[in-house]
């Protein structure tokens, strides 16, 4: 398998990194977020006991459980399967770059390469509570942390505590990265991004496809990669889900 993985807590930058990775070297980026709903589905077609209960509840019930009873539903263990599943059916050119908290030691295959971001508590903290609002970060994040960390330390895998991983991170695959294979021209690399944006895309109509969910489609805007041919570019775009362009979706002043 061509694929590099990149584990860690909710809050230690891996979706940051691993963006910043695939765009810079032509990388395919597979974000675990995206797939969310999907592996629910999976789950709950297979009769797995927390699939099944997580989908009888709305979010403000699971949210209003105890932690341990939210993490059997989280997956946690389950989804690392499902995830090698997802990526052995994806082209092996160019690499793929895999992020998420599922991504832990015991989940990967024989030879994977991959490191962990684990950031000290506080600033997993701090980067939560940036992204959700004072009292808004969900209750099982910083617990799931503390799960991961204990995993990956049993483990005595690589390890970034950096809070700015991205160097640490690519000089960890450079050798990878070295052999590739890595996207080659523009039309490739657009390809790549179009098929990260169109996952996420993917993602909240799934999730607004929940029958406890009354949101419409049309009226939800997330961010989008600017998909510019720019290898440095980190620019994105709030766009309604229904609304990506068939032409390449661009910032202000990017081609």
């Amino acid at each position: 398998m061509n694929v590099l993985w990149i584990g860690g807590p909710p809050g230690s930058g891996k979706s940051t990194v691993a963006r910043r990775l695939a765009r810079r070297h032509g990388l395919r980026l597979y974000a675990s977020d995206t797939r969310t709903w999907a592996h629910r589905d999976r789950a709950v077609a297979a009769g797995l006991p927390g699939a099944l209960r997580g989908e009888s509840l709305t979010p403000a019930q699971r949210a209003a459980l105890p932690v341990e009873e939210q993490l059997a539903m989280w997956l946690h263990e389950e989804r690392g399967p499902m995830t090698v599943d997802d990526v052995r059916e994806l082209p092996s050119s160019p690499l793929t770059v895999v992020e998420g908290t599922q991504v832990v030691p015991a989940m990967l295959p024989p030879g994977g390469r991959a490191v962990w971001l684990v950031p000290p508590t506080e600033v997993l903290r701090e980067r939560l509570t940036a992204r959700h609002g004072p009292g808004e970060v969900p209750g099982l994040y910083l617990p799931l942390g503390e799960l991961i960390a204990a995993e990956v330390a049993r483990a005595g895998v690589a390890v970034i505590t950096a809070e700015d991983a991205f160097d640490e991170v690519e000089r960890f695959f450079a050798a990878d990265l070295a052999r590739g294979p890595l996207a080659e021209g523009r039309q490739e690399r657009w390809r790549l991004l179009r098929e990260a944006n169109a996952a996420v895309a993917e993602q909240y109509r799934a999730f607004l496809a929940k029958p406890w969910n009354t949101t419409e489609s049309a009226a939800v805007a997330r961010l989008f990669l600017c998909e510019c041919s720019d290898s440095e570019c980190d620019a994105s775009l709030s766009l309604a889900i229904d609304d990506l362009p068939p032409t390449p979706l661009l910032a202000a002043d990017h081609r």
